[in-house]
């Protein structure tokens, strides 16, 4: 049965720009001479920046302000942009509930700007497309505030919603939301419990009806 809404994640789920972060984060750490850690990927999965930065920092020595950190990743990211291509199947199956009706969102611990350019460059970008960046809430996920942002846009409950993620913080987040979540990693992995956990496109397009 086709749900009533679905809340995406972007960032590994809509697009597949997790790689694309994790080259810009690993030239951004070379040029402030700082040698990545080599669980790098595991320990930033659906972070937010600022954690992110704090762990660099606390942890491996990184010492630039946080605000010139941060310019300095983007510095790197943003070239990559054109390179960015969406999830196989994800966009695809947005655009079928997005025929049907079904409200959706996309929820991302990303800053506003590189929400924006993500969904601009894989063709998500149009008039009343609701979206939840880092920078619309006080807590990024776990917490659930970002996915609870999303049902009052939409104008449901959240147990009405169905929610799509591929980071362990994401799907914790949806899960604290009290929303139905589909975990769909990249490369196969357990969720939290109480996700569902789906490893396929196909899976992800039954599981919402489609």
């Amino acid at each position: 049965m086709t749900p009533k809404a679905v809340f995406w994640d972007m960032d590994g789920t809509l697009t597949d720009s997790e790689p694309l972060h994790e080259a810009a984060l690993v030239a951004a750490l070379a040029s402030a001479g700082v040698t990545p850690p080599t669980d790098l990927h595991e320990r930033v999965l659906g972070v937010s920046a600022i954690p992110v930065y704090e762990m660099l920092r606390d942890e491996h020595g990184l010492s630039l302000p946080f605000e010139e950190w941060i310019v300095r990743k983007y510095d790197h990211y943003w070239p990559l942009v054109a390179e960015l291509k969406p999830r196989p199947g994800a966009v695809e199956t947005f655009n079928d509930l997005r025929a049907r009706g079904v409200a959706q969102a996309v929820v991302s611990n990303s800053d506003r700007m590189v929400v924006d350019a993500n969904l601009r460059a894989v063709g998500l970008a149009y008039p009343g497309l609701r979206t939840v960046s880092r920078n619309d809430v006080r807590e990024g996920k776990p917490h659930p505030e970002p996915f609870l942002r999303a049902a009052w846009l939409a104008g449901v409950e959240p147990g009405e919603a169905v929610a799509i993620d591929d980071s362990w913080p994401g799907a914790q987040a949806a899960l604290a939301a009290g929303m139905k979540t589909i975990f769909w990693p990249e490369r196969p992995m357990d969720g939290p419990d109480g996700a569902l956990n789906l490893n396929s496109i196909a899976e992800v397009r039954a599981e919402l009806g489609l």
